[in-house]
């Protein structure tokens, strides 16, 4: 059974990874077109990342009634709209139909992450959570660098101002949609996988469960591990999003926009690569103290690529991604509870936390607009500080236990 379910999962972690390198580029792309300030272009992430707080409530209410098998299917077929319908709005340019295409997209995306993220980290021992998410999400990394370097011709090809879209514009998001719709029929075929397990097929609802939403944040490890995901994926976000633009700066490599999207890629290569070096470190070196580490190095990173200039800058901005690496797998693990009965509620949260890729992308946006771009990344480096602090809370805590 956790083999067959490993190998099911990959084929998910992939494709979310090349999904959403492959929304970032929408970014330089609209801004383009349509001629928008970069606040009014990062829209896309707020659209993208929003609906982790509008829908993981009910997300997390649906994996408790049909279980994790069904509740993954139902979010990659919702995904898998998503994608057509946001292939259609691109080939229109009709930016509004474009983020309401990406709220449907990544509403599917939010019961996936629920189920997908939860199902990982429960079925088999605690002790191994880490490692096994951060295998995974090796994989997932290998999605983003191959995003880039695969739909960056088709997306930013022809980005002049006020150029029309033509049907190669929208065929990343055609392909995406139809490789969730067959990953939707594996798990539907797989529906029983789990079902001699607990929430493997679905429970009913306790009569309190909206107490037992509130009241599993008395998990101090929880509370502070939301707060950790949402700086960290509002940091990565914002650093991959913008990394197109930073990359044309003449200041930096004055890259046309191909070229440049293409490049992005390195940096989700460094979290592809630092994700398996990661797991294999997590079998030497305890995971909070990699974790530290691992932020304090994105801090330095960051500063340094805001004045250092020429090919060294845009250097250390992409070595972020190797930074970033084990971070979301390792601060999610670390902040689960030890009770596995918990487990769909505290997801939940931390999926929630996810919309710091809306608010943090929106926020360096303004900054940029108002004192520059590269001065703007300062608000992704703070966000890595509050990753360390939390690193360095857990380090005086108890490691779950087998």
């Amino acid at each position: 059974m956790t083999r067959r379910l490993f190998w099911l999962s990959i084929g998910v972690f992939f494709i979310g990874g090349f999904l959403s390198a492959s929304v970032g580029l929408l970014v330089p792309q609209l801004k383009s077109v349509l001629v928008l300030d970069y606040k009014g272009a990062l829209l896309v992430q707020l659209a993208f990342h929003s609906s982790y707080l509008l829908f993981a409530l009910p997300a997390a209410l649906s994996v408790v009634r049909i279980g994790y098998m069904r509740a993954i299917a139902t979010g990659l077929t919702i995904m898998a709209a998503g994608c057509l319908a946001l292939a259609l709005a691109q080939g229109m340019r009709e930016f509004l139909l474009v983020l309401a295409a990406l709220l449907l997209l990544s509403g599917g995306q939010t019961i996936l992450q629920i189920a997908a993220n939860t199902v990982v980290t429960v079925f088999g021992p605690s002790r191994r959570s880490a490692f096994r998410l951060n295998l995974l999400q090796g994989f997932n990394s290998l999605g983003t660098v191959l995003g880039p370097l695969l739909s960056a011709p088709f997306l930013l090809q022809d980005i002049a101002p006020g150029a029309r879209a033509d049907v190669a514009a929208s065929a990343p998001f055609i392909v995406i949609g139809a490789v969730l719709a067959m990953l939707a029929t594996l798990y539907a075929a797989h529906r029983q996988l789990l079902a001699g397990s607990p929430s493997g097929t679905g429970n009913y609802l306790p009569r309190d469960w909206r107490r037992q939403i509130v009241a599993v944040l008395a998990e101090r490890r929880l509370l502070w591990g939301a707060l950790a995901i949402f700086l960290y994926v509002g940091a990565e976000v914002t650093i991959g999003t913008l990394m197109t633009n930073v990359l044309m700066l003449p200041s930096r490599l004055g890259l046309e926009p191909v070229s440049a999207g293409r490049l992005v890629s390195l940096y989700w290569a460094g979290a592809m690569v630092g994700r398996f070096v990661g797991a294999w470190l997590m079998t030497r070196i305890a995971e909070t103290r990699l974790l530290f580490c691992a932020a304090l190095a994105a801090i330095g990173l960051t500063v340094a690529a805001v004045v250092v200039s020429g090919v060294i800058g845009a250097g250390m901005l992409i070595a972020v991604g190797l930074c970033n690496a084990i971070m979301y797998p390792t601060i999610y693990a670390l902040a689960m509870p030890e009770d596995s009965s918990k487990a769909p509620l505290a997801s939940m949260w931390l999926c929630m936390a996810v919309v710091g890729g809306a608010v943090v992308p929106i926020l360096t946006g303004a900054a940029a607009d108002a004192v520059g771009l590269l001065k703007a990344l300062l608000l992704p480096a703070a966000c890595y500080v509050g990753i360390a602090l939390f690193a360095r809370h857990c380090m005086g805590m108890r490691e779950p236990q087998s």
